[in-house]
């Protein structure tokens, strides 16, 4: 792998940029296969306790699929399986990573990268941002798990809208409409995104890990009907943990308390 994709790790927050501004951050075939094997690691990582995905540059975080695939890895239905298998894997593994996920958006969010954003758990995006999943332009389709994240998050006459139009939005109307979570100034949006994640870096592990299992439950099974035993119980297991006793002493004591994750 080249550096099109770049990952450091500073004070437990680790960030993940799509480095090809040339190309509006597009990401190849190649590049979904290395970010789910990034976000696997990262999630191994007993040292990252948040993790930022952004673009470089301010014009786009992410222009999604690379077109210049498209010959090799998306002309006809065969291959078009092949490669979603790839793009599924990188969406469904960030989705899944027990710890908190932010987008950092500046520019265009567009096609595989919005989609990318919605697998997140926080988008803070820039008043500069451009948002859209224009596949109408080119006869494709999205596939199942992105138009149940794209629903969750702005209701089915929103996702209607974004896909039957194939139009862009700006940053005011995607916040509007549930796709982001805040939207700041340029100027602003990396402090602020940076901000929040250094608040999250001293909070209880096992409660962000769970708390991010218990959501997907309930989107997945709204009515929890034949939860296992396993789920059930889940609400109740960080009393067992030595992190709850750590947090209930330290709230007594009346100091910082110091979580381990376990």
């Amino acid at each position: 792998m080249t550096d099109d994709i770049l990952v450091s790790t500073q004070d437990r927050i680790a960030t993940v940029t799509f480095n090809r501004p040339r190309q509006r951050n597009a990401i190849s075939y190649h590049g979904w296969l290395e970010l789910r094997r990034i976000a696997m690691d990262l999630d191994r990582d007993p040292e990252v306790r948040v993790v930022v995905f952004t673009g470089a540059g301010d014009a786009a975080f992410s222009a999604g699929a690379d077109i210049k695939d498209f010959e090799d890895y998306r002309d006809n239905s065969e291959k078009a399986v092949v490669y979603a298998e790839a793009f599924d894997g990188a969406m469904d593994t960030i989705e899944s990573m027990s710890k908190p996920t932010i987008c950092l958006i500046k520019g265009f969010c567009v096609g595989g990268g919005c989609e990318l954003s919605m697998a997140t758990d926080i988008r803070i995006a820039a008043d500069n941002s451009r948002f859209g999943i224009p596949v109408a332009r080119l006869s494709i389709l999205v596939g199942y798990k992105e138009m149940r994240r794209l629903v969750q998050l702005v209701g089915p006459g929103n996702a209607a809208y974004i896909l039957l139009s194939a139009r862009l939005i700006d940053a005011q109307e995607a916040y509007r409409i549930g796709l982001v979570t805040q939207t700041v100034p340029l100027e602003e949006v990396s402090d602020v995104a940076y901000d929040l994640a250094r608040e999250m870096v001293p909070l209880a592990p096992l409660s962000q890990a769970r708390h991010k299992e218990i959501l997907q439950t309930v989107l997945k099974n709204p009515g929890l009907k034949s939860l296992s035993e396993e789920e059930e119980l889940l609400p109740f297991t960080n009393f067992d943990s030595e992190d709850f006793q750590e947090g209930r002493s330290a709230f007594i004591e009346r100091r910082t308390p110091t979580f381990q994750g376990r």
